[in-house]
């Protein structure tokens, strides 16, 4: 299988889709890059017609603008859905898409070109195993001397939703039902019998800062306004502020360690909550080596791994600085390397998650082409 980073200098054009719920902006990538000014249409509409002739017009109008055709379309779309077969099911925020719309065979049909779309937390991992987070991790272990390079990936975004996408081996799992990944579905760690989402996502982080700070929910600030008023940068609850996003970050940090504890990878962290990372992140990774208690009165590693702060200078450097031991190899003279420490990182997305996306949409669709879909 050719690297992925060859897509940098691929020729081919593929048309993309940042599929929200209030806008769907249309573009197109080629060689890792926009080469277009994004169309943006409304998602609303009074009848799923209309909504599906919008998606239509969108496409229809980045590929006016382009002086070659296009070898496929690929984008994120909410779910539940079947990926693979391109079907979208009952969507929160799209209500009109219901009792399964099939979606990518409609637009095969229409443009004659392949369609594929997929979950954005797994194409928001497959941007930053391309050209985000895991070349930058590999780089720099490189340059610092230390021959450990990592092939896996977590990716999550923490936003509206709490979503994640698995690399391995460069290549994106999907799982058997178009369900991989799918962390937001983990128990929480703060509120027994919930879902981990109902605290790492925007509503967690508002309904414990009026919990913290004693306010109608209706009446606080949104997440943005709370992660100010936690860094001294806006007037508010300060106190309450640093108590929300430190209860988020536990509770993003157990669900993560439950996830690397399969996956045994990078972790890089994207969505609209990600740029919050200087008051969640210590307690995320703090929770992330908390020790498990055995019955024997003893403590017993969370994980297999250690989790470092990519964020923290500290733990950075003791994350990338060489610990390879030279040991000996029994009834010989030989001796060959070894490191007893395991080690994984976690970091914030450089990239940005819309870049990543439509970065992981291109190399999706070149790749299952290549590797005939």
């Amino acid at each position: 299988m050719a690297p992925l980073h060859h897509y940098s200098t691929d020729p081919r054009t593929v048309l993309t889709l940042d599929a929200g719920g209030t806008n769907f902006i249309f573009s197109a990538i080629r060689a890792n890059q926009e080469i277009v000014t994004p169309v943006i249409v409304k998602a609303t509409g009074k009848t799923l017609e209309i909504i599906l002739k919008n998606i239509i017009r969108g496409f229809e109008e980045v590929k006016s603008m382009l002086k070659e055709e296009p070898v496929a379309i690929s984008f994120a779309f909410p779910g539940p859905a079947d990926y693979i077969n391109g079907i979208i099911g009952d969507l929160q925020n799209l209500p009109l898409f219901s009792g399964g719309v099939a979606l990518g065979p409609m637009l095969e049909e229409h443009f004659q070109i392949p369609v594929f779309i997929n979950n954005d937390g797994d194409l928001f991992a497959y941007g930053e195993a391309i050209a985000g987070l895991l070349p930058e991790i590999n780089k720099k272990l490189e340059e610092s001397g230390n021959p450990k390079r990592y092939q896996n990936l977590f990716g999550v975004t923490f936003g509206t939703g709490f979503g994640g996408g698995i690399i391995s081996n460069g290549k994106l799992f999907i799982g058997d039902n178009s369900a991989a990944g799918e962390i937001n579905r983990v128990r929480n760690r703060v509120f027994k019998n919930f879902d981990a989402e109902e605290s790492v996502s925007i509503r967690g982080i508002q309904r414990e800062y009026a919990n913290y700070a004693g306010i109608n929910i209706r009446s606080c600030p949104d997440p943005k306004e709370i992660f100010e008023i936690g860094n001294g940068s806006r007037r508010g609850n300060q106190e309450a502020a640093q108590a929300a996003y430190h209860s988020f970050g536990v509770a993003a940090g157990d669900a993560l360690a439950n996830a690397i504890t399969l996956v045994d990878g990078l972790v890089v962290i994207g969505g609209g909550l990600a740029g919050a990372y200087p008051l969640f992140m210590a307690a995320l990774v703090e929770e992330m080596n908390q020790p498990f208690n055995t019955m024997a009165g003893e403590l017993l590693e969370r994980m297999e791994v250690k989790a470092y702060n990519l964020s923290d200078p500290e733990q950075q450097k003791q994350f990338f600085e060489p610990d390879q031991l030279e040991i000996h190899v029994p009834f010989t003279e030989k001796t060959v390397s070894y490191s007893p420490w395991k080690k994984i990182g976690v970091g914030i997305s450089s990239l940005g998650t819309s870049m990543a996306v439509s970065l992981g949409a291109y190399a999706f669709a070149l790749h299952s082409i290549d590797n005939d879909y």
